[in-house]
């Protein structure tokens, strides 16, 4: 089925300049670039991409680390694209995550973890009307 994801290199790994080996892998996968956007997020834009782990502990930290540098948005369009990407990326936290998957080659920590991405249809739109207003 065609649908659309939403990832976001955060500012650990466009600070790395890890932009096109990343997009790379999306279009080697046979996705196609529908947005691409570079930008850094205020706090209010921030709380509101995050809003559904405002009251977990870690709320701040996220905020705070995606705020703190310049990122790349991309919607995504292909076969299965929300639940392909969650696979290509790997575990939230990165020291878990596989060899291959975007974090398991690339990733560094937990927060710091190079990329995010929709989990849902419902979170990319939540997500995508905040990155591209």
């Amino acid at each position: 089925m065609t649908e659309q994801s939403l990832f976001i290199v955060k500012p650990d790994g466009v600070e790395r300049k890890l932009i096109g080996q990343i997009l790379t892998r999306f279009e080697n996968k046979g996705f196609k670039l529908v947005k691409l956007k570079m930008f850094t997020f205020t706090k209010e834009m921030a709380e509101e991409f995050y809003s559904v782990h405002n009251s977990r502990p870690f709320f701040k930290e996220l905020v705070s680390f995606i705020t703190s540098g310049r990122v790349v948005a991309a919607v995504i369009e292909g076969t299965n694209a929300v639940a392909t990407t969650r696979l290509m990326i790997g575990s939230t936290k990165s020291f878990e995550a596989i060899p291959g998957s975007i974090r398991g080659d690339f990733g560094l920590g937990l927060t710091d973890n190079i990329i995010h991405a929709s989990d849902s249809k419902e979170s990319f739109e939540k997500e995508v009307a905040v990155v591209f207003k």
